[in-house]
């Protein structure tokens, strides 16, 4: 017996073909399953074919569902398809449409495109969505060149870039939300048809796309040699490259324009597939484009059997996205990786200033000025204007403003700083480590799941939220000594989960989605005086938890060994910098959202004006940060008066600028 299992061990193991067995049973059985509750099996096979004297449920059936289960197939094959060759060219095991930003690049390109030039839209979807994500993976491309295109650059100069055009994105929502109310769900990943004619869009393009792809497999196979080896054979590999990603976009634009952004597909498929047993690139693009067109028509027949009425308004690209978060964390321990050690000098300060005290002190005095323009100077209806100190009645409206930017660029300044020191990762801060991310997660289910939660309970579950982030982070990394990079690619993940859940309570037809969308964008419109003496006196108090810490963050990144001859416990010291860094993230993203970049950018800036001391680098950074967010904030209030653009946009469009001027330097 014990013989006969042993020869039917390696009938076992899961194979592509296998996987895409079982998944293919799930997903009949779910479809089954949801044509019998809607109308019987029989009936509902007739009804893809259609009749003249067919009923209001055949007909929704004929016009709905079955365009919507074609749909899924198709878009899910097309991305892993895409997956397969970006995977391929890049020789990159992380390279995705979500993950190099072509997806949110073709996104924006076809939003702003419904506002200013709605006619090309007619000429062809397709190609404003290529143009805008060939576009977005233009500027991933320059950001990593100098590193050789390494696989781990590439995804953060894909992560920076799709935040940077979310943000933009956000910007078009809020000043055109009736124009583009449509394309919030649209926009997160819809499959949600009214007719045939989406499938008979995408199909001749994307089988077009297959037979490139065919034409182009014994090319790109040879890019599974090394560059000089190629060639020797006589390939050109620029335009081997060009091509393979040029049809890649080519796929993800024509997906894209008509379902939206539909996330992780064209990275778990292929993924999968290889780590099934698939090596030689023929069979990856055939089981990859197979098992991603089950894998998203699944992950649709289950939300449609568990959802309910509102599975319109969920949008099945926001619930892979959430779910396929898991996978990217589980995968990045597993994926080997080139450049996983920290570029030499990456952490060395810059210089240290002869007078920081004097320095500080002329930061607090440019806070000061700062925060009297923001407080005096602005546009009313009459134009520009300087209010009168005395003049409570506008005052009352900037005062809480104004403290509420200036706490909340404190703490997550201090945040960034304790966590880029902590970790000796000069590109480390709450919002790329997916701590701001889980801190949101945390507190958008506490304002869905509990009666009229007060302010005092969101802090405590926000600091849970940041909490878990941060044991994952140490849960998945801490094997492989908590490398730079493997901790950047796991807070990526973190941060894609929050933005599927961001994506259906912006598509839920919830009062209180509402709420979170303001709060997600970073506004300060809506804290009053006491809450803003809240915020910056809750800010001093951790700014003063901090500063008896400081020795320790001298000594840590002496390393392990020396921090221990000099009686330091590393356990317990390293855990309450972590939860200090939890709670000023989550006391500050309670205010203004979890994307601001402040704990990446103010850390930085005091870093080259020369405050290198651990208790002088905090206390420069704080007041960076202060200076900022205030600064931000007035901005936003007066760039495109009287419309309003949130802090934390503003804000996040500062420092993702800054983030890839950083990575370019790299």
């Amino acid at each position: 017996m014990l013989a006969r299992l042993v020869r039917l061990a390696p009938l076992l193991r899961l194979s592509p073909g296998i996987a895409c067995s079982l998944l293919c049973l799930a997903c009949m059985a779910l479809a089954s399953s949801n044509l019998v509750e809607a109308a019987g099996l029989l009936a509902g096979l007739k009804a893809l074919f259609g009749s003249a004297d067919a009923g209001m449920d055949a007909l929704v059936l004929h016009f709905s569902w079955w365009p919507r289960l074609m749909m899924s197939l198709l878009a899910g094959g097309g991305l892993a398809l895409a997956g397969v060759l970006m995977q391929q060219v890049l020789r990159n095991p992380l390279a995705a449409p979500t993950t190099l930003g072509v997806a949110s690049g073709a996104n924006l390109a076809l939003m702003a495109t419904t506002l200013m030039a709605p006619g090309l839209l007619v000429v062809g979807r397709e190609w404003v969505a290529l143009l805008g994500g060939g576009l977005a993976m233009g500027l991933v491309f320059a950001l990593a060149w100098r590193r050789g295109l390494a696989p781990v650059v590439v995804v953060l100069g894909g992560l920076v870039v799709n935040l940077y055009l979310g943000a933009l994105g956000i910007v078009l929502l809020l000043f055109h939300q009736q124009e583009l109310k449509g394309l919030l769900i649209w926009g997160a990943g819809s499959l949600a048809q009214n007719d045939w004619s989406g499938v008979a869009f995408l199909a001749p393009r994307l089988l077009l796309g297959a037979l490139a792809a065919w034409l182009l497999l014994r090319p790109l196979a040879v890019l599974e040699l090394d560059d000089a080896s190629a060639r020797s054979l006589g390939v050109s590999l620029r335009n081997l490259r060009l091509a393979g990603l040029g049809l890649a976009v080519f796929l993800t634009g024509c997906v894209v324009s008509v379902v939206g952004v539909i996330g992780f597909i064209g990275l778990a498929a292929p993924n999968i597939v290889r780590l099934a047993g698939a090596r030689r690139l023929g069979p990856r693009l055939l089981w990859s484009t197979l098992l991603g067109a089950l894998l998203l028509a699944t992950t649709d027949q289950l939300l449609q059997r568990y959802s309910g009425q509102v599975s319109g308004l969920v949008p099945t690209g926001a619930v892979t996205a959430t779910l396929g978060a898991p996978l990217l964390i589980w995968l990045i321990p597993r994926l080997k990786l080139r450049g996983d050690q920290p570029p030499a000098g990456a952490t060395a300060p810059t210089g240290r200033h002869h007078a920081p005290l004097r320095l500080a002190g002329g930061l607090a005095i440019g806070l000061l000025a700062i925060s009297v323009v923001a407080l005096l100077v602005g546009q009313t209806a009459g134009g520009w204007s300087w209010q009168p100190p005395a003049d409570w009645d506008v005052l009352q409206w900037r005062l809480p403003r104004v403290l509420a930017s200036a706490g909340c660029g404190v703490m997550l300044a201090l945040a960034g700083t304790l966590i880029q020191r902590v970790t000796a990762n000069p590109m480390a801060s709450p919002e790329v480590l997916g701590i701001s991310g889980g801190s949101a997660i945390a507190l958008i289910l506490a304002i869905f799941l509990l009666p009229s939660p007060d302010n005092l309970t969101l802090v405590g579950i926000g600091t849970l939220g940041a909490m878990a982030s941060l044991a994952i982070l140490i849960i998945f990394n801490g094997r492989s000594g908590l490398l730079p990079e493997r901790l950047l690619l796991t807070g990526v993940a973190i941060t894609a989960a929050f933005d599927g859940v961001r994506a259906i309570v912006m598509a839920g037809g919830d009062p209180r989605g509402q709420q979170v969308i303001a709060w997600l964008s970073g506004s300060t419109y809506y804290v009053d005086l006491t809450s803003g003496l809240v915020v910056l006196g809750l800010a001093l108090l951790l700014a003063l938890a901090s500063s008896p810490l400081a020795r320790w963050l001298d000594i840590l990144p002496l390393g392990a060994a020396t921090s221990r001859a000099l009686g330091l416990d590393l356990n317990r010291s390293r855990l309450l910098l972590l939860l200090l860094v939890a709670l000023l993230t989550a006391a500050a993203t309670l205010v203004v959202g979890p994307l601001s970049f402040v704990g990446l950018l103010a850390p930085h800036l005091a870093r080259l004006l020369g405050f290198s001391r651990a208790g002088m680098h905090l206390l420069g950074a704080a007041l960076t940060g202060a200076l900022l967010m205030v600064l931000a904030d007035w901005v936003g209030r007066q760039l495109l008066f009287p419309q309003e653009i949130p802090a934390g946009i503003v804000a996040s469009l500062l420092g993702g600028a800054y983030f890839m001027w950083g990575l370019r330097r790299l």
